[in-house]
């Protein structure tokens, strides 16, 4: 893992040129969590937020990005996504949680 990170509400302000593999963790509208993979997290949650991302998030709109890691590889980013969607809500919570508040990091 290089960095983590965390954005709440419009106070994270993302570059879109910032690429590389990311797992990220959104707070859905209802309170609930969901996990993906990307390599590009501005324009995913865009994409989550238009209705056009994964059906999960389609009916929990809007997304808010809470969390993200950024990995080497893209088989390193898939890997922690897998281990990060087995965890329970509770400790993904506490993930969320531990990562420091970091504005301007895309």
């Amino acid at each position: 893992m290089i960095g983590n990170g965390y954005c709440a509400n419009d106070r994270c302000i993302m570059n879109s040129s910032f690429s590389g593999n990311y797992v990220y963790i959104l707070e859905c509208s209802d309170g609930t969590l969901y996990t993906g993979w990307s390599t590009d997290i501005k324009n995913r949650v865009q994409v989550h937020n238009s209705g056009k991302g994964a059906k999960y998030t389609r009916g929990r709109r809007p997304v808010l990005l809470v969390y993200w890691e950024k990995h080497d590889t893209k088989s390193e980013a898939l890997k922690r996504e897998q281990a990060i969607k087995n965890m329970s809500r509770s400790l993904k919570l506490e993930l969320i949680r531990s990562s420091p508040v970091k504005y301007n990091d895309f």
